[in-house]
């Protein structure tokens, strides 16, 4: 069945009919994948679950006064001090302000600070259904109006607006972002494949794959409410070129194979997708299932982006499963030039570095194994130094942007809270206990009066701090702590702030709850795949030596060398299921080789050949899609920027390391144990390999 289901995307005819369906489904893919864009939530209130204290503080203010809008803090300052004129101009801006699209009620000001030095005018933005690009617009537009003869007027616009429209700008790098990640795939693979035409193939059937992943993923957007943003957007870019084109890494260097023992190359690529696409087909669904487990958070963001990225995984393997191979053999074995792989030159191979280092590591297997695992417990220790618990407004981008240096203008002439307040709505005969019980907590400074209407107050509260602070967030948390013990109030704090408070919780429950669910998977998927307890239990030790080791080395490059204030909340999760899903990937490369060489050789032999067979084409899977999650450094923000490092660096060191030097010493370690309790642990292994003599590939093996 598994023969006749390869052979279809090869054959003859086959590979045609493949090639014309992929090219039916370009068509209204190209037109679909285009308004992703336009089903999009980035406003990050729409990403926090419905039972979030800021969510219910947003419902039930709405009631009484509308705050679907964000304050734009407009700031001017003149070194030396603002003049009447100044102050004339500031207030010209804020009447024109009035006229541009999406600005609601009277701006606030203008107000010139005590030293005299600034004016500040708040403004607030109605936020449309198009979220932080609307913003965008508006930003753009009363930036123009400031600007205009403004004379040497330094104009700067701060507040969650300004924040907005400045992450909306970062965000839309995401074209140039595709293609950095294509020219740093064509990169890799010239080397690779060291040929000018062939990689030409694979970059089709990504750019296939993504287009019809987007088209797809905007249609679940659509019409089953899956919530998707710019950050699912960018990570499933470098996910379906990485991943997509490691599974055509693998399929070409089998056919490759194949072409020198088969005459006819549509009998090659048959056997070579046959004998390679089990494994293929298993890494696929090993990182589409740990990514689906995303569903179980209830942080709207991450549970949006675990099924996009699924798809985009899954559309990228059946790409590459079908158009690619049918790519390769309509072209012939010209598409190999320079050097066209000839039927009958399979020769024996020529000793490599796999053979190397695996002869290396069979001289001394457990003393390999126990001192690479040392190494990495101890890099793992730069874990304790992470600080993950969220970054503020001006700590998320790695530059300066215009947000930054204008909260930074704000930050030394006004108070550090004013025009983002915190929301509090209570029962309307309980708001001045509410009021005066405010007013008393540590890092709150002017308490309006309460706005009342159909039994609910709502009242509006200053931080002392900067409000996307951690001094602000640990503000908030006291504050619903004195609101939350008042009888009979069923008082709820809100805002910016406490948005970002409720994102952070969230993000912690999700890697609670979701990081041993994967893993507990993850285990049972290799557990069916090897058909053995002992293997599974020990590829996954690896990987989490991996991912600590990963996460403690990256702790330390973003705090001694970038210079960063620490991480996202949702950094450490998605790390973990990008390096714990993508990382057993090669373990499953490597060991279904093993697996399938243990039969004629023995484990221990098995171990040597497996490494030197696969050793090469895994390498480069892995420099490919370290290369493509390293593209997301393109982006001028911190989260891109981190979690790219942490993946890049994780699939290097579990790809070089882990899988090379310290799954084969556990295997030539554990030999016929590995397989326990299945048929292959009761074969005795025989033919073990000696230690110095050179392993050559067996002309019959795996992936």
């Amino acid at each position: 069945m598994l023969r006749k289901l390869a052979a279809l995307p090869s054959g003859r005819v086959g590979k045609w009919v493949v090639i014309a369906l992929w090219a039916v489904v370009l068509v209204p893919a190209l037109m679909l994948a285009g308004k992703l864009g336009d089903a999009e939530e980035n406003d990050n209130a729409a990403w926090l679950p419905g039972n979030a204290e800021s969510t219910a503080v947003a419902e039930r203010a709405q009631k009484v006064m509308p705050i679907d809008s964000v304050p734009a803090i407009v700031v001017y300052d003149r070194a030396g001090g603002v003049t009447p004129a100044d102050l004339a101009k500031a207030r010209a801006d804020a009447k024109a302000f009035r006229g541009v699209e999406n600005v609601v009620g009277t701006p606030q000001g203008p107000v010139a600070s005590q030293d005299g030095e600034a004016i500040r005018t708040v403004v607030q933005v109605h936020k449309d259904k198009s979220g932080w690009e609307g913003l965008g617009k508006t930003v753009d537009a009363m930036t123009d109006i400031g600007e205009k003869g403004a004379d040497g007027l330094g104009f700067h616009i701060a507040g969650p607006a300004g924040h907005g429209a400045d992450s909306i700008k970062a965000f839309g790098g995401g074209g140039a972002l595709t293609t950095i990640t294509a020219l740093v795939v064509v990169a890799i693979l010239l080397v690779t494949y060291r040929s000018p035409l062939l990689p030409l193939l694979p970059l089709i059937t990504v750019g296939v794959a993504l287009t019809a992943a987007k088209a797809l993923i905007y249609l679940l957007a659509r019409d089953t409410g899956l919530v998707v943003n710019k950050q699912t957007g960018f990570i499933l870019v470098v996910l379906v070129f990485g991943a997509a084109t490691d599974y055509a890494l693998l399929l070409t260097s089998r056919y490759r194979e194949e072409l020198a023992r088969h005459r006819d190359r549509h009998k090659a690529m048959a056997e070579a997708l046959y004998r390679s696409g089990p494994a293929i087909v298993a890494s696929a669904a090993t990182v589409a299932i740990s990514l689906l487990l995303l569903t179980l958070a209830v942080l709207n963001s991450t549970k949006g982006m675990g099924p996009a990225c699924a798809v985009g995984v899954l559309v990228g393997l059946l790409a590459m499963v079908t158009l690619m191979p049918a790519l390769l053999v309509a072209c012939g074995r010209w598409i190999f030039w320079p050097v066209k792989p000839a039927y009958g030159a399979e020769g024996e191979k020529k000793e490599s570095v796999w053979n190397r280092v695996g002869n290396a590591v069979s001289g001394r297997p457990r003393l390999v194994w126990a001192g690479t695992a040392a190494v990495l417990v101890a890099m793992a220790l730069g874990t304790l130094g992470l600080d993950a618990s969220g970054l503020s407004n001006k700590d998320q981008f790695t530059g300066k942007p215009q947000v930054v240096v204008a909260e930074e203008v704000r930050a030394a002439h006004f108070p550090a809270g004013a025009g983002d307040p915190v929301y509090v709505v209570a029962a309307a005969g309980a708001a001045d206990r509410v009021r005066t019980t405010l007013a008393g907590v540590p890092g709150i400074g002017a308490v309006a009066d309460p706005v009342v209407r159909d039994g609910e107050a709502v009242l509006l509260a200053q931080l002392t701090d900067e409000p996307s602070g951690e001094a602000a967030r640990r503000t908030v948390e006291r504050a619903r702590t004195a609101v939350h013990r008042i009888e009979g109030a069923d008082a709820r704090v809100g805002g910016s702030t406490a948005i970002m408070v409720d994102t952070e919780n969230a993000a912690a429950r999700d890697s609670t709850v979701i990081i041993p669910i994967v893993l507990l998977v993850v285990l049972l998927i290799l557990a069916v795949l090897l058909r053995a307890v002992v293997a599974p239990l020990l590829l996954m030790a690896t990987v989490l030596l991996s991912f600590g080791a990963a996460l403690g080395v990256s702790g330390l490059v973003f705090e001694h060398v970038l210079g960063l204030a620490g991480a996202d909340a949702s950094y450490p999760l998605l790390a973990f299921v990008f390096l714990v899903a993508l990382g057993i990937d090669y373990n499953i490369f490597l060991v279904t080789r093993i697996r399938e060489d243990t039969l004629p050789h023995g484990t221990r032999r098995a171990a040597l050949t497996g490494l030197s067979s696969t050793g090469g084409v895994i390498t480069s899977a892995g420099v490919v899609l370290a290369g493509t999650f390293a593209a997301m450094a393109s982006l001028p923000l911190v989260f891109a920027v981190e979690l790219g490092f942490t993946v890049a660096f994780g699939v290097l060191l579990d790809t070089i390391v882990v899988r090379s030097v310290l799954v084969t010493a556990l295997v030539l370690d554990a030999g016929r144990w590995m397989w326990w309790p299945g048929a292959l642990f009761r074969r005795r292994d025989d033919v073990p390999s000696p230690a110095g003599e050179a392993v050559r590939t067996p002309a019959r093996s795996g992936t």
